[in-house]
């Protein structure tokens, strides 16, 4: 901050001068976590070791903006990951899961102004930016042709994408159609989008499976962040989805557990300044229906919860925590109802100030009658995940004021 004197008055007056407006910064407006391709969810043949292949994508971001860039990662591969050609576009009717794109939409992708990139093992890759208007909250194609393949099998991608992507042989990274491309409802190779912009940032949700989106529609972008993001509409704000089907907090499961993936997931994201904890029922329900283990499990989380916390305000972040849903009748359950107890320990301390403030999902969602198990109009089938009325009921549940976490409107760069 720098002061001036007003020249000419009996006494000097001192004017404080804010200093230049803040920079455009880039904001992640759309994420996945990565995770290993287990062999049932690698891309179908004759496409499976994407040889010679074009894979069509969609995503919905949350935030618009007049410049793009997008994240590609091999961080599951044990090999390097040569892409050939790149490229984005708009979707054939604004759908998610579109195969064409639309006429004249096609931007290439360039990395460090060359057309191809070969993107190491265990690492990602940024492209040059391009411009390409986005509207908030609507959907962005992204497409990209493999002459060679991974140099080894092992590829990374994100299995629950709830949206349908296309697989077509030969360069066709540009065609507004994709005639004969095979379905695969799973994300590979993306990991992020970002737009540039000013006076805006991101709440990320690190979560399992009931934030993943099991239970929702595919293709119809009916998560429960996504219709976070329709509720709020806030222009100065990304909602990013940073969670993984399966995911424990303490223990590896489905992919790294939170506490491992917390600094790659959430705190390395451009523009994150608020995360929002739902995750924990995976870790109860795996561990032994004892009441010893549970008190342990109980302990260990509250713990795991707090050096979450920690980690991210060291960074600047806000930390929230949603309490954990109801899994009675599910799998998880026991007769004797210990790990029930725990759950009702784990969401005491969520609501005790274990954050800095809460979403109380419990509550939303469970049945007032039983509140050991789901709302039936919640449940999706299995006592535990929840459908597209269920995912409603958690996006209305998050408090309004977990939304100021930005000032001032942004402008688009």
């Amino acid at each position: 901050m720098r002061r001036r004197s007003l020249l000419g008055a009996a006494s000097p007056l001192l004017l404080i001068d804010s200093g230049p407006p803040p920079r455009p910064r880039w904001i992640h407006t759309w994420t996945a976590a990565p995770q290993l391709t287990e062999r049932h969810n690698l891309p179908p043949e004759p496409f499976t070791a994407l040889v010679d292949t074009t894979l069509r994508q969609t995503v919905r971001v949350s935030l618009g903006g007049r410049r793009v860039r997008v994240r590609f990662s091999n961080a599951f591969g044990t090999g390097a990951l040569p892409i050939t050609v790149a490229a984005v576009a708009l979707p054939a009717g604004g759908r998610a899961g579109a195969a064409g794109i639309v006429p004249g939409s096609c931007r290439p992708l360039t990395f460090s102004g060359r057309r191809d990139v070969i993107v190491p093992a265990g690492a990602q890759t940024v492209s040059d930016p391009v411009d390409l208007p986005l509207s908030p909250r609507s959907n962005l194609t992204i497409t990209v042709h493999l002459r060679a393949g991974p140099e080894q099998p092992a590829i990374t991608s994100h299995p629950g994408s709830r949206t349908t992507s296309w697989l077509a042989t030969g360069d066709q990274h540009a065609a507004v159609e994709l005639p004969g491309a095979v379905a695969a409802d799973h994300w590979y190779l993306i990991s992020g989008v970002e737009v540039l912009a000013t006076g805006a940032s991101a709440l990320v949700v690190l979560g399992d499976s009931l934030t993943d989106g099991r239970g929702s529609t595919t293709n119809g972008n009916d998560r429960w962040p996504d219709l976070l993001a329709d509720r709020w509409r806030d222009p100065r704000l990304a909602i990013l989805n940073q969670a993984a089907a399966g995911n424990r907090v303490l223990r590896d499961g489905l992919g790294p557990n939170a506490l491992a993936r917390l600094d790659r997931d959430v705190l390395a994201l451009g523009g994150a300044a608020h995360l929002l904890v739902f995750e924990g029922v995976n870790d109860l329900g795996t561990t032994a229906a004892s009441e010893a283990a549970q008190r342990r499990v109980t302990g260990d989380l509250i713990a795991a919860y707090r050096q979450i916390a920690l980690r991210a305000q060291a960074c600047g972040l806000r930390t929230s925590g949603a309490t954990l849903t109801p899994f009675g009748g599910n799998i998880y359950d026991d007769p004797a109802g210990v790990r029930e107890t725990a759950r009702q320990s784990v969401n005491s301390a969520i609501r005790g100030g274990l954050f800095e403030s809460y979403a109380d999902f419990d509550a939303a969602v469970r049945d007032p009658s039983a509140p050991w198990r789901l709302r039936p109009a919640f449940d999706v089938g299995d006592h535990l995940n929840l459908n597209p009325a269920g995912h409603a009921a958690l996006a209305a549940a998050v408090p309004t004021r977990l939304a100021g976490v930005t000032a001032g409107p942004p402008t688009w760069r």
